[in-house]
């Protein structure tokens, strides 16, 4: 199952560069580019920061603590510390997008955004960003409904107790 994921993570880093160098060379002379006008555009951003723009010029900063946390994340999967078949899979959708957007930190100094949701006013972004988005979203969701259904299924404490 390892390989698996690994190639998983491979093929959608791979897969992130691709948009993002189609991205610096068709869009970047033009802009943005509008899909659904008003709605979703394309929109060539040189993201400086984290996440909404936060921590502008923090690269350094950036760039270290998203190695460490992949390197703790790509340990647990290697080592097999993350249980189940389910949450493994999204542990690599989070590997994958950090890698992504680490690549482009390390080589570019910025990271290339471009997936724009104007109508919602929401901070342009990228494929990276939906994979961990997505990863983290389903990991908490999965802890979430487990813890819920460990509730249910518990042995009720014999009456009596505690008094």
């Amino acid at each position: 199952m390892v390989i698996g994921i690994l190639g998983m993570v491979a093929a959608l880093v791979g897969l992130d560069q691709l948009f993002k160098y189609l991205t610096i060379t068709h869009l970047q002379p033009l802009g943005s580019v509008p899909l659904i006008d008003g709605v979703f555009h394309l929109t060539y951003v040189e993201n400086f920061g984290a996440a909404g723009g936060i921590l502008q010029g923090k690269q350094l900063l950036l760039i270290v603590v998203t190695s460490i946390v992949l390197v703790i994340l790509l340990a647990a999967l290697l080592f097999k510390k993350i249980p189940g078949r389910f949450l493994p899979w999204m542990v690599g959708l989070v590997i994958a997008g950090g890698i992504g957007n680490l690549i482009d930190r390390i080589f570019r100094g910025f990271v290339v955004d471009y997936l724009d949701f104007c109508w919602i006013h929401y901070p342009v972004f990228n494929f990276a960003d939906c994979c961990v988005v997505v990863g983290v979203l389903a990991i908490a969701v999965y802890v979430f409904w487990s813890d819920r259904k460990r509730e249910k299924t518990a042995p009720e404490p014999p009456k009596g107790e505690g008094r």
